[in-house]
């Protein structure tokens, strides 16, 4: 008679995402956070969900000239080791450009291909004119450029031209006398933001889902499930610095204010990365195979720590959590350039979540990434805590830690 071999259940990284975190993600990045507005995100949707599960002697630190978050497990020790991992709650956006006498408002596409944006149904946030410190959300609008195919040139008919960024404009329907007037009186102006509206919603194929602003709701989402979960069972050596930044968009310039602040010996960058196994019309640049659905990437070259990379991949491998490698050159493009940028020594990484369509209203991901970094991430805190018989990483394990090729074998 044989033995039954018991089937092994599988990991929580394997399973669909619950409805309930599905939904707390989908809250994340529904938040209205445009480049320099970030606080609807940080202090609306992230700060109130960190003090529901923190321990109280946590501490949350917030900031004078931005809208950003850390959330600090041992306040106040600075001698203590560091580790930093940051997710940016900055969207990018449209802007207000100038408004026209027939009611159309002429847009800056920012970071957007113009010809993604035809079409689709926007929010526009404005100040009340008598009472700036009051806003409004203005809903029903959509983003247009020509008006119609039969006032298009030939060249864009055929396909052989596409749409200039000056030729975007956001249409409200105005009609009568004095539009221009009529959208004024709304306190509509130069430099409002506009948002894309498509909260996140479950896809076709099981465990993706798509809508906009994954980039990078996804990141902040993630290092606060790090943090939800560690809160359980707090890491006893090292400090954690769970960071919502701002600005990334635009140059990373609220991580490198925060990280210049704190100066951690570990910084992590959480963001989103690119499919680029399913990206359309890229062959010939011979990419990367990174791929939607086979684990969180992460990126080696540029200023990383090879040393971090090591740690990362053999706790991983431990566990069994799926992961794939990234490589960058000059610049890994996130916050994991915080400190290279504020100009102070630290051991530095980039994790990501492959996606595809970034910058559209159609990001594309798969849950099985997010939670692959989530806990990828988890088992690497615990693991640096534990190091050194159970006195946690040392400043000298980092300094020390360098690979030396000249020592490796043929």
């Amino acid at each position: 008679m044989t033995s039954k071999t018991k089937k092994k259940s599988p990991a929580i990284w394997e399973k669909s995402m619950p409805k309930q975190q599905f939904e707390w993600m989908r809250d994340v990045l529904a938040a209205p956070s445009p480049i320099g507005l970030e606080a609807a995100m940080s202090y609306g949707v992230l700060k109130p969900e960190f003090e529901s599960f923190m321990p109280k002697s946590w501490a949350v630190h917030q900031f004078k000239g931005n809208a950003g978050l850390v959330v600090d497990t041992h306040p106040g020790e600075d001698e203590r080791v560091s580790v930093m991992v940051i997710g940016h709650a900055d969207k990018i956006r449209m802007q207000v450009r100038k408004i026209d006498d027939d009611g159309k408002i002429w847009v800056n596409t920012d970071s957007f291909l113009p010809c993604t944006l035809v079409g689709h149904e926007v929010k526009l946030f404005c100040q009340n004119p008598k009472k700036p410190s009051q806003y409004r959300v203005i809903e029903g609008g959509t983003i247009e450029a020509i008006g119609a195919i039969h006032f298009s040139e030939p060249g864009q008919r055929s396909g052989d031209k596409g749409l200039k960024p000056e030729s975007i404009y956001l249409e409200l329907q105005m009609h009568g006398k004095k539009r221009k007037e009529q959208i004024e009186k709304l306190g509509i102006r130069a430099g409002d933001p506009i948002l894309l509206d498509r909260p996140i919603r479950k896809g076709f194929a099981d465990d993706t889902f798509y809508g906009a602003y994954l980039d990078n709701g996804l990141g902040c989402f993630v290092v606060a499930e790090i943090a939800r979960i560690l809160a359980k069972s707090p890491l006893k050596n090292i400090r954690v610095l769970y960071t919502i930044a701002t600005h990334e968009e635009i140059g990373r310039f609220g991580a490198t204010a925060i990280a210049g602040e704190f100066k951690p010996d570990i910084l992590i960058g959480s963001d989103v990365n690119h499919d680029y196994d399913a990206a359309p019309g890229i062959g010939a640049k011979r990419m990367n195979k990174l791929t939607m659905g086979e684990g969180f990437s992460i990126t080696k070259g540029s200023i990383t720590s090879e040393y971090l990379h090591n740690i990362i991949e053999t706790v991983c491998q431990k566990e069994g959590i799926p992961y794939q490698m990234d490589f960058a050159g000059r610049d890994t493009g996130t916050d994991a350039m915080a400190a290279a940028l504020a100009g102070f020594d630290c051991a530095a990484t980039s994790i990501g979540f492959p996606i595809r369509n970034m910058h559209t209203i159609s990001e594309t991901g798969h849950t099985r990434d997010v939670l692959s970094a989530i806990h990828g991430m988890v088992a690497l805190f615990r693991h640096l805590d534990k190091m050194n018989r159970g006195k946690g990483v040392r400043v000298d394990d980092l300094k020390g830690g360098h690979p030396r090729l000249d020592e490796a074998k043929g």
